[in-house]
């Protein structure tokens, strides 16, 4: 995620608490890859949302966020759809650490719940915090500066990625 999403309005899919895995990637898909499990995101829970989301939308969730397995398509999916973060009170920690790895940002805001669905809101993450139409500010805890440079990066594997690029880059010009 860039800076270039901070200032623009994100909309609001409002879900309730204990999100499970099985919920965001269902076991019945997969056997697909990942854009196919896609289309079968939160279909138990709000069946119109893999079609309907869009780019740059936000989930807002009650506690638990993302409970149930290890499985770390529960949180590409949510990449593969578009959205720009979840923002909720708690997360499993398997989830957590999926959704970074995975270039997912994940903001823990204690009032995310006040937050209604199809409500606009702004994120900044350099607070964070949440900005609602009305000018309310709810406050999210620090995202530690590694995790918010995976997210930049797109995931953990391209932030290594550009890494070796980098070092490679500086080692051959050290050796000109």
């Amino acid at each position: 995620m860039t800076t270039d999403i901070l200032h623009r309005p994100h909309r609001v899919w409002r879900l309730g608490a204990d999100i499970d895995t099985d919920a965001l990637a269902p076991g019945h898909a997969m056997k697909h890859g990942i854009d196919v499990i896609a289309k079968h995101c939160l279909e138990a829970i709000r069946p119109e949302f893999a079609s309907k989301v869009q780019p740059g939308d936000v989930i807002v969730a009650g506690p638990n966020f993302g409970i149930g397995s290890s499985r770390e398509q529960a949180a590409a999916v949510l990449v593969q759809l578009g959205v720009a973060a979840v923002i909720a009170p708690s997360y499993s920690g398997l989830y957590f650490r999926n959704a970074f790895n995975v270039g997912l940002l994940l903001l823990t805001c204690a009032e995310a719940e006040s937050l209604q669905d199809g409500e606009r809101i702004v994120l900044d993450t350099r607070t964070p915090a949440v900005r609602t139409a009305d000018a309310h500010t709810l406050a999210c805890e620090p995202v530690p500066g590694f995790l918010m440079e995976m997210v930049d990066a797109g995931g953990l594997l391209r932030l290594l990625r550009r890494r070796m690029a980098a070092k490679k880059e500086a080692d051959a010009q050290h050796w000109h």
